[in-house]
């Protein structure tokens, strides 16, 4: 909102017309969203311990988790508030890309807020059912996707593009749907299966969201677009500050629930943080660099689907424990050690994704 008072004010000087600038809004983004946590943590926490809204452990994982049991949770609120107010602020708010972003993360924030209430409600780690979480990912997904099927460019909207590939751009027209459905329900659950450590999986998030602001700006620049060879999708630039508040509210978060933790995000945070990465990069058609930037939480995912699957046809597992990172646990990994060195990969990974803009 802010952008439309700096536009008037800039009649009665030329100093605010710097506040036009993408760049500097994505800065101020990063900027806001990371004072509003650091301002809101300390009373968000105080209320959850006054109130007793702490995390149920589950009895069957790591016994070092254990002590863990009512450390405050749905601390993810912060990270919406956060992001949301920001965005709100320092990008244009009648851009079309940045409501279907700020509607899908604020839904399944939703989805997320409700299946922690339940949990806390009831006193056990079990939430909602799976079959109801899915369903309403599942509807909150589709009314984005279709929407965008149906009231943006398909020319751009549905092409699939491959990283290192120079020149291949496939018109999926109708598989369009599926592999956007895949890629924002998948990336959601995705960060709720990783967010089992102190501070696991919102550095990855943070690192993946700073790198899909790039893809962002990039993508919604005519010159970088075309120097670079990726389609030019006009407006997808504003993207890049709601990235921008991701990776500001990301880190205030990270302030508080670095090891060991003071408090936990809950799936109100994690399910809205992975949908959020979902959306941007279906956006701005980069949903392959997103599977391998986010190649900690696809092997996360991985883990237990293959356990679950050997499981229930041979009755034998694979790993000691799902997800991944419980597997390390149970090999007497240190908790710290664990989450350094998945941050390691990440960045790695992250990197390799951000080649892809120059190698082709």
């Amino acid at each position: 909102m802010l952008i439309y008072l700096t536009e008037y004010l800039s009649q009665y000087h030329s100093g605010f017309d710097v506040f036009q600038y993408l760049t500097l809004r994505a800065v101020l983004g990063v900027l806001t969203a990371l004072i509003l946590s650091f301002i809101m943590a300390p009373f968000l926490i105080k209320y959850l311990k006054i109130n007793k809204i702490g995390q149920s452990i589950r009895d069957d994982g790591p016994q070092s988790h254990l002590k863990k049991t009512g450390t405050p949770t749905m601390g993810g609120i912060m990270l919406l508030l956060s992001m949301s107010v920001s965005t709100l602020l320092w990008a244009d708010i009648t851009n079309v890309y940045i409501l279907i972003t700020l509607f899908v993360t604020l839904s399944f924030g939703m989805i997320g807020f409700v299946d922690d209430y339940k949990k806390l409600k009831y006193g056990n780690s079990k939430g909602l059912s799976a079959g109801v979480k899915f369903s309403l990912q599942s509807i909150l997904t589709l009314v984005a996707v279709f929407y965008l099927y149906l009231f943006v460019d398909k020319d751009i909207t549905t092409t699939l593009i491959l990283p290192y590939v120079k020149d291949f751009q496939w018109q999926m027209e109708f598989l369009f749907i599926p592999l956007a459905f895949v890629v924002i329900v998948g990336s959601s659950n995705a960060v709720n299966l990783t967010d089992g450590l102190d501070g696991l999986a919102i550095m990855p998030s943070v690192m993946i969201g700073g790198a899909l602001g790039i893809f962002a700006y990039v993508t919604g620049h005519f010159y970088f677009s075309n120097y670079l060879g990726i389609p030019h999708i006009s407006g997808t630039g504003e993207l890049a500050i709601f990235c921008g508040t991701m990776v500001g509210a990301g880190l205030g978060f990270l302030w508080f629930n670095a090891y060991p933790a003071e408090v936990f995000m809950g799936d109100v945070g994690s399910l809205s943080i992975g949908a959020s990465m979902g959306i941007v990069a279906v956006i701005i058609r980069q949903e392959i660099v997103l599977f391998i930037m986010a190649g900690v939480f696809v092997a996360e995912t991985i883990s237990v689907i293959i356990q679950v699957v050997s499981f229930k046809t041979r009755g034998k597992r694979v790993f000691k424990m799902a997800p991944l990172h419980h597997h390390f646990e149970m090999m007497g990994w240190m908790e710290p050690r664990i989450i350094v060195r998945f941050w390691i990969v990440s960045i790695i990974l992250v990197l390799v994704g951000l080649s892809s803009l120059k190698i082709r």
